[in-house]
């Protein structure tokens, strides 16, 4: 009995010192991810929605800027895990894209340039943790936001986003682009 206490307690050491993840924890965290990606984006958009609905442009502008953050962060503590939206073109220099998640980026914009649509992937970060990343495309109710500038992305709006976000470089956007990834860290 003590040898198999032993053996295991050596292979829970060995696993957890792995640099690797096991196909079954790849599928494990894509799957987790994937549920926590899509529950975040749903009440994140549907409230966006419900604003734009309600107020308009100035309404929805306000609310991302004040609760986006805060309901990323609800959600992560609800989940345990750390949620980030990033970007290489972001709009909230809070979500301001690390070196790794700028990596995955240019991994999934140099995937799509050669026409191989990205997909969820997880690997460990220099932490040592699994960490989920998925591509986040624009949908064509998002250009209202953040499409070209005095096209779908009226001057009225984008003086109202540059009031809340004077240094946005979230715009230029076309309906089907990547916008940015979704980074989810499993502690």
């Amino acid at each position: 009995m003590k040898r198999h206490t032993f053996l295991l307690f050596l292979s829970v050491i060995i696993f957890s010192c792995s640099d690797t993840l096991s196909k079954k924890e790849i599928e494990l965290f894509t799957e987790q991810g994937n549920l926590i990606a899509k529950g975040t984006s749903e009440e994140l958009s549907g409230k966006l929605m419900a604003k734009m609905k309600e107020g308009g442009i100035p309404l929805a502008v306000e609310y991302c800027n004040t609760a986006a953050l805060p309901l990323t962060s609800k959600i992560s503590k609800e989940e345990h895990v750390s949620i980030k939206r990033t970007s290489i073109k972001v709009r909230n220099p809070l979500n301001t894209a690390n070196k790794e998640e700028i990596q995955i980026i240019n991994k999934f914009l140099s995937m799509i340039d050669r026409n191989v649509p990205p997909k969820p992937l997880v690997k460990l970060d220099l932490s040592g943790n699994p960490h989920y990343y998925a591509p986040i495309f624009v949908d064509s109710k998002c250009l209202i936001c953040h499409g070209t500038p005095d096209k779908e992305l009226s001057r009225k709006a984008d003086s109202i986003i540059k009031t809340y976000y004077p240094e946005d470089l979230a715009t230029g956007f076309k309906e089907g682009d990547l916008r940015g990834i979704w980074s989810i860290s499993f502690p």
